[in-house]
């Protein structure tokens, strides 16, 4: 079913990067001198399709890593908490042990986590909720 969704999403769009290409052949000269424009010391010819997606390419990286360092407080939050949530259950496990021998019973040990797919149940491997 996953294979049939990406060849869904993929052949159309692969469709509509050769329509834009073909469209779209016609050769262009990037300058990157912006003294000289008559005559650039550095520039490149190419058609105008590769110019448009590159420039596409490049938009796209630049606005997920702006993303990125703008969740990095987040992240950094999360990480925190995860460590404190742990320590907790920790510290709860060493008490009940300990109430449990100052009672005279015998020692339980805690459940063991419960694991999924994702690691801890209810979360994907980077500690988000499900």
């Amino acid at each position: 079913m996953r294979k049939f969704l990406t060849a869904l999403v993929v052949i159309p769009l692969g469709l509509i990067f050769i329509v834009f290409a073909v469209a779209n052949r016609y050769l262009v000269t990037v300058s990157f001198d912006p003294f000289n424009s008559a005559d650039p010391s550095v520039a490149v010819t190419l058609p105008l399709f590769v110019v448009i997606i590159v420039a596409a390419i490049l938009g796209v990286a630049a606005g997920g890593m702006a993303t990125w360092f703008r969740q990095r407080h987040w992240r950094r939050a999360a990480r925190q908490h995860e460590a404190d949530a742990r320590r907790a259950r920790a510290e709860t496990a060493d008490l009940r042990a300990a109430a449990a021998a100052s009672r005279g019973q015998p020692q339980q040990l805690p459940a063991p986590a419960q694991r999924g797919i994702y690691g801890a149940a209810g979360r994907d491997k980077l500690g988000a909720t499900l």
